[in-house]
């Protein structure tokens, strides 16, 4: 049957009911089904639009453009001039489709037995043939493509800026059937010599086409499903054009915030905390021993060094974790699955070394930075804080250094649009970040924050410690400015928070008066008040002890220096 390799396709994102072997192979599949003849197609036409060939279109080319499991384009001239894609499905598909769910339906129990087939199999099958009629009814795709680009279609291209453009539908010649869309001329992506020859920015396209499924399955939560290369596609003026609308999908916010906090705890390497998602989100079966499965998480994970950044190597590491635990994803979110994968594998047509996670680690914090909401703002503390209230240093320094990072940008090139441009995603809306940051002091300063507190002193000891014993006369010891050769870790230490300084102060010259009102507000707040007291008492107590010991190691560093010199 004509179906068979995408039902084989769709259940090859499906690791939560077959094992990762049959994943792998499945995902093999490649869709080489032969046209079916044009004679037949213009029938089709004919009959479903109720009018002879030449009285609906000037012309029309003898043979498909392109053709598929489901159906096959070709090009034409409308009466007015206007070039239109004909997209003509291949008949009979819905009795195939319906034949082909009761195949599956009748061969399950054998796949369950030989195969290892979860017991829902036939459910997420049954889901997949629903999706499928979906892409057989070519009036509600026309419908996709039109929501599609009221939400992500923008820009004009011409070489400064990377648009996203969706064809026009004409609805005077779509049925159910066929569906006639404006014809844009595009490049393969996997075509690295035309898009050479067309000096396109290969990095701004992959920027653009990133946000915009970003943008799709974290803020609006409609996206397509499947932007392979064959559906995503450069045209000659940069701008990238999407195709194929049959097979969409439209997740809830709770999932979207779901996937955020699923991303967070990856990146963190929080075993229970992604157990605690899975369940939350309904993944695993309700008295699943959740330890059980953040103990098989870090088996799969193993060390810090096999931790992977792209698409694919995650999915390797819960292939396994999936089907063991009997989880069971909702259909949109394979879906998900399914557009991260094509995604991340149209982007390495461009750029081998693409990696989607770390790509998009940008918008995932600019979204929690963004977001007020409750669920949002407890993401971005499990981002900065550890469950024992310590604060995550490393984090929080790439955070800042990050936003720095823009107002460098904003302020050496304020001419350079393409580079403005290409980077406007990536970007922090300051006053979202005032208003997150004041929100960390609130919970800091609250009754729940008080171990963050405790380790917040500890560590500001920390730093005094290595002031005094490291940064003491730094010149008579050294020099050279290699301060801190004594001691790397008290120099590292000290190097670290003069550039987090640094990198602050550059933050916050973006909107200084948000930031020094923000101050201000905290300031005046009889929480902070007590805070600074505790801590300037800490450092009190602790200098009393520290001070003579380092009055007594910077003698013996005198001396040595002044027995090293009269030598």
């Amino acid at each position: 049957m004509y179906d068979y390799i995408n039902l084989g396709q769709a259940l090859s994102t499906r690791p939560d009911i077959l094992p990762s072997a049959y994943c792998q192979e499945l995902s093999k599949l490649q869709d080489q089904i032969p046209p079916f003849p044009t004679r037949i197609a213009v029938r089709t036409i004919e009959s479903e639009l109720g009018s002879r060939i030449s009285d609906l279109f000037a012309d029309i080319s003898p043979e498909p453009i392109a053709a598929a499991s489901l159906g096959q384009v070709y090009k034409a001239h409308l009466h007015s001039g206007e070039l239109v894609a004909v997209k003509v499905q291949r008949p009979g598909m819905a009795p195939l489709l319906t034949l082909d769910a009761l195949l599956f339906n009748m061969i399950g129990g054998q796949l369950k037995r030989f195969a290892k087939a979860r017991k829902d199999l036939l459910v997420a099958v049954n889901e997949i043939v629903r999706h499928m009629f979906d892409e057989i009814d070519y009036v509600l795709e026309g419908k996709n493509a039109e929501r599609f680009a009221i939400l992500y279609s923008h820009g004009s291209g011409g070489g400064s800026m990377t648009s996203i453009k969706v064809p026009k539908v004409y609805w005077n010649y779509t049925r159910k059937s066929i569906l006639a869309l404006e014809w844009i001329d595009g490049i393969k992506l996997t075509d690295a010599e035309r898009i050479s020859k067309a000096n396109l920015n290969r990095k701004s396209m992959i920027d653009e086409g990133l946000y915009c499924s970003l943008r799709q399955l974290l803020e609006d939560g409609f996206f397509h499903a499947d932007p392979h290369p064959g559906n995503l596609v450069a045209t000659e003026d940069g701008s990238l054009a999407y195709f194929d609308f049959g097979m969409m999908g439209d997740i809830p916010r709770h999932y979207r915030v779901g996937l955020i906090q699923m991303l967070v705890h990856y990146v963190n390497r929080d075993s229970l905390g992604l157990a605690n998602d899975f369940h939350s989100l309904g993944f695993v079966p309700e008295g699943t021993d959740l330890h059980a499965i953040a103990t098989a998480l870090r088996v799969a994970f193993g060390d810090g060094r096999r931790q992977s950044n792209d698409f694919q190597g995650v999915m390797n590491h819960l292939y396994d974790v999936m089907y063991d635990f009997n989880f069971s994803l909702p259909p949109d979110y394979a879906l998900v699955i399914r557009a991260l994968g094509s995604l991340e594998g149209t982007a390495k047509a461009l750029d081998p070394d693409f990696k989607v996670i770390e790509s998009a680690y940008p918008f995932v914090i600019g979204r929690l930075l963004a977001d007020p909401s409750p669920d949002m703002r407890k993401i971005l503390r499990e981002l900065l804080i550890c469950d024992d209230g310590s604060i995550r240093w490393n984090r929080l320094e790439r955070l800042i250094a990050a936003i720095s990072q823009q107002s460098q940008e904003s302020s050496n090139e304020p001419g350079d649009e393409n580079a403005a441009s290409s980077s406007e995603w990536r970007s922090f809306d300051m006053h979202s970040v005032v208003a997150a940051t004041e929100d960390l002091f609130d919970f800091i300063l609250s009754r729940k924050g008080w171990r963050v507190r405790v380790f917040l002193i500890q560590d500001i000891l920390k730093a005094s410690d290595a002031f005094l014993q490291e940064a003491t006369f730094p010149d008579i010891f050294d020099r050279e400015g290699s301060t801190g050769e004594l001691d790397p870790e008290r120099s590292k230490m000290i190097r670290r928070l003069i550039n987090g300084v640094q990198s602050f102060r550059q933050a916050t010259s973006l909107a200084p008066d948000a930031w020094i009102a923000m101050l201000i507000r905290t300031v005046m707040k009889h929480e902070s008040q007590r805070f600074v007291l505790d801590v300037f008492l800490a450092l009190v107590n602790h200098s009393c002890n520290k001070i003579p010991e380092t009055c007594w190691i910077c003698i013996s560093r005198y001396l040595k220096y002044l027995d090293k010199q009269s030598r």
